[in-house]
């Protein structure tokens, strides 16, 4: 199986340009929302990630993300920690999943895909990148956060000069309509080298 990287910086579009990948029958795979469903009903993640931030990390059974949004916000390595409780169960139903898929590629969508160092398992790996001022702006009026948060989350992912270097194919996604015509070659062109192979 063809696996495709789609990743992009926080509020770059990610969703939209997987949602249109969706629509040409291809499947998609949301790392993010698998990993949140992981942390909130696996016993075994649930018991490490209370080993690693104490008794307040689940609230009425549900994870308690602005405890341990505030908790990581502070100390960095405490990321690294719950990502590597959390990436390992992820990468291994991912593979259960893929072998369930009929299509002639699938995509897998990650956030940090570059960070960490997900792109090697990809046969190609599509970057979605959209001017600063226009991802604050899309985070603004899409969660209850603020400028200052954004632009931290922004400071611990790969800046998108660095993520281009390491991409097969960048889509810019400003316009919708030039979005999903990006989409479509891009879509056409994986199945003429997937022929080939």
């Amino acid at each position: 199986m063809i696996i495709v990287g789609l990743t992009g910086g926080i509020g770059s579009g990610k969703t939209t340009v997987a949602k249109q990948f969706m629509a040409l029958g291809i499947p998609v795979y949301i790392a993010d929302e698998e990993a949140k469903k992981l942390m909130n009903t696996s016993q075994v993640v649930k018991r490490k990630l209370i080993q690693l931030f104490g008794n307040e990390a689940y609230v009425n059974d549900g994870l308690n993300k602005p405890f341990i949004a505030n908790i990581i916000f502070n100390d960095k390595s405490y990321l690294q920690k719950m990502n590597a409780i959390v990436h390992p169960r992820v990468a291994a139903h991912f593979k259960k999943w893929v072998l369930k898929q009929t299509a002639p590629y699938v995509i897998k969508e990650v956030a940090i895909l570059f960070e960490n160092d997900g792109y090697k398992q990809c046969d190609y790996v599509i970057t979605v990148i959209a001017p600063k001022s226009i991802r604050i702006e899309r985070l603004l009026k899409r969660d209850a956060t603020t400028k200052d948060k954004v632009e931290a989350i922004m400071k611990n992912q790969w800046s998108d000069e660095e993520k281009i270097k390491l991409s097969d194919y960048v889509i810019t996604n400003i316009d919708l309509e030039n979005t999903k015509n990006k989409v479509l070659k891009i879509h056409t062109e994986i199945l003429k080298s997937i022929k080939k192979t």
